[in-house]
C-alpha cells in the first residue's frame, strides 16, 4: 500500500525532494491543466487550431486517452456511482498514461509536433493526491512520462466553477473533490511546477494569453 500523506484537514503535502520526469529532446510538449469546467478543453482545442494557422504542426490529445484503458476509465471510473479507491484510480491513470505516451505523445514528439494534452500527470497529483495519496508515490508510478516543456494551469475561482457544474458528468465534479484538488493545484503553482493563467475572463482573452505564452517559448 502506498504511503498516505494526510493531515487533520485532509491535506498535507510533503514537497521537498519531489522528483520529476525525464526530459525529451524532440518536438514541443504542452499540457493544459485545470479543475473541471475551467475551460481547459476549449482552450487546448483553440491553441491547437491557432498554432496550426500560424504554420506550426500542432496536435491535440487528452487524458484519459482514447485508447482501451482510457475508455474504460471514462465509462467505469469517472461515470461510476461512487469513487473507487484512490490507489486503484492512480494505477489506472498511470497505466493509461503509459499507453498514451507510447501510442501518441512520444511518436508525435519524434516527428517534431507541438503536442497539446488536455490533462496529464498533474491531474493525478491533484485528484489522487487530494484523496490522500503520497505525491512522491504518484510520481514514482509515472516516472516513465516525459516532462512537458510547458505546463499551464487555468485558474478559475471555485465559486465560478460551482455555478458551471449543473449536472455531474463525472464523479470528480463534486465540489468537495474540486476544493481538495484546487489545494493541490495551488501548491503546484506555488512550487513553480505549473504556470497559472487567469481563467475568469472571456474565452478570447484567455486564449490570447495562452497563445502569447506558448509563442514566447516556441520562438525563443
Amino acid at each position: 500500500m502506498p504511503p498516505k500523506d494526510i493531515s487533520e484537514d485532509g491535506l498535507t503535502l510533503k514537497w521537498p525532494g519531489l522528483r520529476w520526469w525525464p526530459m525529451h529532446n524532440e518536438g514541443f510538449f504542452i499540457c493544459i491543466e485545470g479543475l473541471d469546467k475551467s475551460g481547459k478543453t476549449t482552450q487546448a482545442r483553440l491553441l491547437e487550431r491557432r498554432l496550426n494557422s500560424l504554420g506550426f504542426k500542432a496536435s491535440y490529445t487528452t487524458e484519459p486517452s482514447q485508447g482501451e484503458i482510457g475508455r474504460f476509465i471514462r465509462t467505469h471510473v469517472l461515470r461510476g456511482r461512487k469513487r473507487i479507491p484512490a490507489v486503484a484510480e492512480a494505477l489506472l491513470f498511470a497505466i493509461d498514461r503509459f499507453d498514451h505516451a507510447e501510442r501518441e505523445i512520444n511518436p508525435m514528439l519524434r516527428q517534431n509536433v507541438v503536442v497539446i494534452t488536455d490533462r496529464y500527470v498533474y491531474s493525478s497529483l491533484a485528484y489522487q493526491g487530494a484523496a490522500g495519496l503520497d505525491l512522491q508515490w504518484i510520481m514514482e508510478i509515472n516516472k516513465f512520462a516525459p516532462i512537458p516543456d510547458m505546463a499551464i494551469y487555468i485558474d478559475v475561482p471555485l465559486g465560478v466553477l460551482a455555478s458551471r457544474i449543473k449536472d455531474y458528468g463525472s464523479i470528480m465534479e463534486r465540489m468537495k473533490i474540486q476544493r481538495k484538488a484546487h489545494s493541490v493545484y495551488t501548491r503546484l503553482v506555488r512550487e513553480g511546477k505549473l504556470m497559472p493563467v487567469d481563467g475568469n475572463r472571456s474565452i478570447e482573452d484567455v486564449s490570447r494569453n495562452i497563445l502569447d505564452l506558448v509563442l514566447s517559448r516556441l520562438r525563443h
